[in-house]
């Protein structure tokens, strides 16, 4: 599958344009589905510096993005230019009901 994750408030806390604390189990479970052969996309309000910001912190914590804003890694965008990503599944904490705990999320990609 493809999964398109939201950043801020997501992965981590609320602290834009700085990288808020990490959220419990999101990077472990990012792992664990890119162990699964899932591809992660980064999906966020995030462009420039910040989006580069936030490309890295993944990556730093072993997050191999498929690709971050848009649907393919090769696809050009203009300098923030939003649109819907392609993806099976979104996470995101702006959800009806919110962030559903990691460990939930979890459960219902990998069963």
């Amino acid at each position: 599958m493809r999964i398109a994750v939201d950043f801020d408030g997501t992965i981590v806390e609320h602290e834009y344009p700085k990288i808020g604390k990490p959220i419990s189990g999101a990077i472990e479970a990012l792992l664990k589905f890119q162990d699964a052969g899932h591809d992660i996309i980064l999906w966020t309000y995030r462009y420039g510096d910040t989006l580069r910001d936030a490309v890295k912190y993944c990556e730093e914590n072993g997050i191999k993005l498929y690709a971050a804003n848009q649907s393919e890694p090769d696809e050009i965008l203009a300098e923030g230019e939003s649109r819907l990503i392609r993806a099976d599944v979104f996470i995101d904490d702006r959800n009806v009901g919110g962030l559903l705990p990691w460990a939930v999320i979890e459960k219902y990609i990998l069963g």
